[in-house]
């Protein structure tokens, strides 16, 4: 199992917090939001990682190697970042994942490590987190499930009175899903061109095959996706005291 973290957007919601900055590597609370989901993902056993940058990787590249020593890293490099969305990013890990499995992230969510636990202890070989402690609108991507929380549908289009919640951005897929899912990918990207694509519309065509992708509810766990300066107010006063302390020690141990 390896984790994966797409890194690469130039995140201009948040300029000019990021004009030299990458998003990844703001800080909350005396630690970074990158740096926090490493923690995490040490904390549940994962020390493979693939990071996908892009807009000032050479930052991220150089953040990784200072702070986290002895952690087994591979950086992919989204060269079209400016002009491509996290479907492209996904598409780049294929050779780095397919025969492994992985834990996918958005380099962008502030998160409770007890939600990785959650999607490792849930008994699904595919699944995502769900938000269900939340008002459904227009910009969510919502989840409905059947009644043995089988994902049917995933996407921004979602009718809110149909879903169950929200998709945060974090999602366990086993090789067998993988094989599904980097073939669907490999048409979108190669034939389609459809590199603008938000990767659940991929998501979406696995279950539509007949995959099997389980929502996981982690709405009793805090979690949220940075993309302003309030969304980073808000993870500073509603999300930071429900973190783990900040390492003091970043020997990777195994």
């Amino acid at each position: 199992m390896k984790g994966v973290i797409l890194a690469a957007g130039i995140s201009s919601r948040l300029r000019p917090l990021t004009d030299t900055t990458p998003k990844c590597l703001l800080s909350i609370g005396g630690e970074t939001i990158l740096g926090r989901t490493l923690n995490n993902l040490t904390a549940c056993g994962i020390h493979d990682v693939v990071i996908v940058g892009g807009f000032l990787e050479d930052q991220v590249r150089s953040y990784v190697s200072g702070h986290f020593p002895g952690l087994g890293v591979e950086f992919l490099t989204n060269d079209v970042y400016a002009s491509t969305n996290n479907i492209y990013s996904l598409w780049l890990t294929k050779p780095a994942v397919l025969e492994h499995g992985m834990i996918l992230l958005d380099s962008d969510i502030l998160f409770e490590d007890h939600i990785l636990q959650a999607l490792l202890r849930s008994g699904y070989e595919s699944c995502l987190a769900v938000n269900t402690d939340i008002r459904l609108g227009d910009e969510e991507i919502k989840v409905a499930v059947d009644r043995h929380n089988r994902i049917q549908a995933i996407s921004k289009e979602v009718p809110p009175g149909q879903a169950i919640g929200e998709s945060i951005g974090i999602e366990l897929f086993a090789p067998s899903t993988l094989k599904t899912l980097f073939e669907i990918l490999d048409r979108k990207i190669i034939q389609d061109k459809a590199v603008n694509e938000f990767y659940e519309a991929a998501f979406q065509e696995v279950v539509d095959r007949g995959g099997e992708i389980y929502a996981v509810d982690v709405g009793m766990y805090k979690a949220i996706e940075i993309d302003t300066v309030e969304d980073l107010l808000a993870a500073e006063r509603d999300i930071l005291p429900y973190l783990a302390p900040v390492k003091a020690d970043r020997t990777i141990k195994t």
